[in-house]
C-alpha cells in the first residue's frame, strides 16, 4: 500500500495500492480520508477496459506521488505502446494529473475510465464492519460529479471535477480520446472533501480549491524550511542518517492543525490514528524537543484547552484529566463512540506535567509555565483524588464506559496487555508500574515549577514530600522478590501482577527506581528474556502470554525502546543505552529508514532481519520520534540553565557524531562531532 498525508490545510490522507488505485478494504483502510471519514472508497483507472500495472512509483514528498504505468497484465505490458503517468498531490484538496503517452507510430483511440465510489465510511466502521445508517445521493451539476451523504444534520460530500471534457455518471468519469502518434494527452482531476457542519474546534478548512501547481510549490517550500530549521546531523553512521532524515519528513507529514490554535501537534499515526492523541503527542513532543520544539508548545496548548472539566462516564472524563484522543467521524457525532473528546488514559495527565517542565528547561518559556499554572494544579489534583480509585496513593484505572471504552488506560492499552506471569488477566482496577513512575516524575517536576515560577515554596515542599513517599511505597509494593524486578501492575487486592515487561525501563526514565536496584533492572532489560537483538520486547519470553507477534505481548516498539534508552542513560548505563539505540537503528535499515509502530519480537539470530507486524501504523509519530530521542541519548544532550551540555557515549564501532544548530534557550549551538 502507498500512503501519504498532508495536514497543513486539512486533516487529509490517501492510501492506495502500488498502481495508485483505491478500492474498498476492511483489512486496511484504503481511500481518501478527511476528519475520520473516507471520502473516496474507489478510484480505479482503466484504459479500454484493462487495468494498469506499475513500472515504477516515486514518493516525491509526503504530499506528492507519481506512478508510471502501462495497460494490461504484467505478462505482456513490455510491448505496450501506451504508458500512463499519474501525478498525485494532496494539499487541502486532492488532485491527480493523468498523462497518457502514445509511443507508437499511429494515433490511439482510447476509452479512459476512472471508476469512482464514495462510501463515507467512518474509520471505526472500517474496523468494525458496520452498515451505514444515512443515505448517499449521486448527481451531476455544473460539470461536476457529486456524492453526498446525509444522516440527520450530519453531511459529508465529495465533489469531483476534470479539466478536460468527460462523461460523468454514478459509476465515474469516462474520457473518449484520440492521442496522436508520438504525442501525449492529459487531464487534471480535482476532488474536494466537504464537511458540513464544520467539526467542533476546527479552525481549518475542510477543502481548499487552488491551483495544484501553486499548492505543490508552497508545500515544497514549507517542507524545505521545516528541514532547514532542524539540526544537521554530521557523522558517518549511514543507517542513523537515513532514519533521521526520514523522521524529519514524516514528522512534517504527521503535523495536525490544532483546531484554530497556533502551530501544529503531531498526530499519532497513519492510517488508523490521524488525530491528536494525548499520550502519543506528548511523547513525540518530548522526543522532538532538541529538533522541533514548536511541537511541544502546540501540544501543551491543545491539551490545556481540552483538559477535563466535568464527570462523564461515557467519555471517561474527570476534572483535570488530559485527553486520550479526539475524533470527528460519524460514529463520534452520534455518540456511538465516545471520542468527541475521549479521556480513557491514566498516563496522559502526569505526562502533561512532565512535558510542561521539560519544555521550559529547553525553551526558557517561563510565561507559558505561569499561564498554565491553573491547569497544572488541576492535573495534580486529579492524580491525588480521582485517579486514586483504591485510596492507597497510587494511580489506578478502571473503564467506566464498558461498551466501547478501552480496557487498559496505560500505553499498552489492548485487552490482554496486563497479565500475571501465568497469563491470567487481573480484575480491575489496575495500577500499572509506569503510571506510578510518571506520577513521581510529574510531582518532582511540578515542585520545581512551583518553587521557581509560581511563587509557592510551601506547595513545592509538599509535592517533593509526596514524591518521596510515593517512591518509598512503590519500591516496597511493586518489587517482585523472587525475580528481582518490578511488577507490571498491582491488582485490586494490592498483589503484584508479576509478569516481566518492558515497562520497567520506563521506571528508570522516571527516576523512581532505587539506585541499588538499577543494575538488576538493566540486566533484565538487556537479558535474553526481554532483549531480542533488535530491541527490548514488550513482554518477556518467560511470560505465559508472550507472543512475538502479539500487539503488546512480545513485539518490539521503537518508541518504548527510545524511552528505555533514555532511562538507562539517566542511571548512568550509557553503553547499555547505546546498545539499545543501535539495535533499533539497525532494524530501521530494513524498513527504509522509517521505523514502524512495532515489529515482531523474534530473536535476531532466528530471523536475521526484523519481521513486520502486519497492521502496524507507518509512519507513526512516536516511532518517527524514536531516532531523535536515540540521538539525544547517545550524544548525552541535557539543558543546564542557559547551557546545553553533551556527554556522548556511542555504540561500539560507530564513529564520531554531532548535531549542528540545536535550538533552545541558548539560541542555537553546535554539538561538534564526538568520538566513542
Amino acid at each position: 500500500m502507498n500512503g501519504f498525508v498532508n495536514n497543513l490545510d486539512g486533516i487529509n490522507f490517501v492510501v492506495s495500492d502500488g498502481n495508485g488505485d483505491i478500492y474498498p478494504s476492511r483489512a486496511y483502510p484504503t481511500g481518501l480520508f478527511s476528519y475520520d471519514t473516507r471520502f473516496l472508497s474507489t478510484w480505479r483507472l482503466s484504459i479500454n477496459g484493462e487495468s494498469l500495472n506499475a513500472l515504477s512509483k516515486d514518493d516525491l514528498q509526503y504530499f506528492e506521488s507519481r506512478f508510471f504505468l502501462v495497460p494490461g497484465a504484467p505478462t505482456h505490458y513490455v510491448d505496450s505502446t501506451i504508458s500512463v503517468v499519474r501525478h498525485r498531490l494532496l494539499g487541502g484538496s486532492f488532485s491527480e494529473k493523468l498523462t497518457i503517452l502514445n509511443h507508437g507510430g499511429e494515433p490511439a483511440d482510447l476509452t479512459v475510465f476512472m471508476e469512482v465510489g464514495c462510501d463515507f465510511a467512518d474509520l471505526f466502521e472500517i474496523k468494525d464492519v458496520r452498515p451505514k445508517v444515512g443515505r448517499v445521493v449521486t448527481y451531476v451539476q455544473d460539470d461536476r460529479l457529486h456524492f453526498r451523504y446525509e444522516r440527520e444534520g450530519f453531511r459529508r460530500e465529495t465533489v469531483i471535477s476534470t479539466s478536460e471534457p468527460a462523461r460523468l455518471d454514478g459509476r465515474g468519469i469516462t474520457f473518449e480520446i484520440r492521442v496522436p502518434r508520438r504525442s501525449t494527452w492529459s487531464t487534471r482531476l480535482h476532488v474536494e472533501a466537504l464537511v458540513q457542519p464544520p467539526p467542533v474546534w476546527s479552525g481549518t478548512r475542510a477543502s481548499l480549491q487552488v491551483h495544484a501547481g501553486r499548492v505543490g510549490r508552497r508545500m515544497r517550500e514549507e517542507l524545505d524550511e521545516w528541514i532547514a530549521r532542524a539540526p544537521r546531523l554530521v557523522g558517518g553512521w549511514k543507517d542513523l542518517d537515513e532514519a533521521y532524515q526520514r523522521s524529519l519528513v514524516d514528522l512534517a507529514a504527521l503535523r495536525y492543525p490544532p483546531w484554530g490554535l497556533p502551530g501544529s501537534v503531531p498526530a499519532a499515526g497513519l492510517p488508523w490514528f490521524m488525530s491528536a492523541f494525548g499520550r502519543d503527542s506528548i511523547f513525540t513532543s518530548l522526543q522532538a524537543l532538541p529538533f522541533a520544539p514548536e511541537l511541544a508548545l502546540a501540544t501543551l496548548r491543545v491539551l490545556a484547552v481540552t483538559q477535563g472539566a466535568a464527570f462523564d462516564d461515557f467519555r471517561e472524563e474527570d476534572p483535570g484529566k488530559t485527553i486520550h484522543e479526539v475524533r470527528f467521524g460519524e460514529s463520534t457525532a452520534f455518540e456511538e463512540q465516545p471520542h468527541s473528546l475521549y479521556y480513557g488514559s491514566a498516563d496522559s495527565t502526569p505526562l502533561f506535567l512532565v512535558l510542561l517542565d521539560e519544555y521550559e528547561r529547553w525553551s526558557g518559556d517561563a510565561d507559558l509555565v505561569r499561564e498554565f499554572e491553573f491547569e497544572a494544579r488541576l492535573a495534580l489534583d486529579w492524580m491525588d483524588t480521582h485517579a486514586d480509585l483504591v485510596g492507597n496513593g497510587y494511580i489506578w484505572y478502571e473503564r467506566r464506559n464498558t461498551v466501547n471504552g478501552l480496557e487498559n488506560h496505560c500505553w499498552k492499552d489492548s485487552w490482554d496487555a496486563v497479565s500475571y506471569r501465568d497469563g491470567t488477566i487481573p480484575a480491575p482496577p489496575r495500577a500499572t508500574c509506569e503510571l506510578q513512575g510518571y506520577a513521581y516524575d510529574a510531582k518532582r517536576r511540578a515542585a520545581r515549577l512551583a518553587r521557581e515560577f509560581w511563587g509557592d515554596p510551601a506547595y513545592a515542599d509538599a509535592l517533593d514530600a509526596q514524591a518521596a513517599d510515593l517512591r518509598r511505597r512503590f519500591n516496597r509494593d511493586f518489587w517482585v522478590a523472587d525475580g528481582e524486578y518490578y511488577a507490571l501492575a498491582l491488582d485490586p487486592e494490592g498483589r503484584p501482577v508479576d509478569a516481566l515487561s518492558s515497562n520497567i525501563g520506563h521506571l528508570l526514565w522516571s527516576g523512581i527506581v532505587e539506585p541499588d536496584r538499577a543494575a538488576r533492572i538493566v540486566q533484565h532489560l538487556l537479558g535474553p528474556d526481554l532483549f531480542s537483538g533488535w530491541g527490548v520486547r514488550t513482554l518477556a519470553r518467560s511470560a505465559e502470554r508472550y507472543n512475538p507477534i502479539g500487539y503488546h505481548v512480545g513485539t518490539v516498539w521503537p518508541f518504548d525502546n527510545s524511552v528505555i534508552a533514555w532511562g538507562l542513560w539517566r542511571y548512568g548505563f550509557r553503553r547499555e543505552a547505546a546498545r539499545v539505540a543501535k539495535a533499533v537503528i539497525d532494524a530501521a535499515r530494513y524498513f527504509d529508514g522509517r521505523l514502524p509502530e512495532a515489529f515482531a519480537g523474534y530473536d535476531r539470530e532466528l530471523t536475521r532481519y526484523p519481521v513486520q507486524y502486519p497492521t502496524a501504523c507507518s509512519p507513526q509519530a512516536w516511532s518517527t520520534g524514536a531516532p531523535l530521542l536515540f540521538l539525544r541519548t547517545m550524544l548525552g544532550l541535557e539543558p543546564d540553565g542557559e547551557t546545553l551540555t553533551s556527554d556522548p557515549v556511542l555504540p561500539e564501532g560507530i564513529g564520531p557524531l554531532g548535531l549542528l544548530g540545536v535550538p533552545g534557550r541558548w539560541g542555537r549551538v553546535d554539538v561538534v562531532p564526538a568520538g566513542r
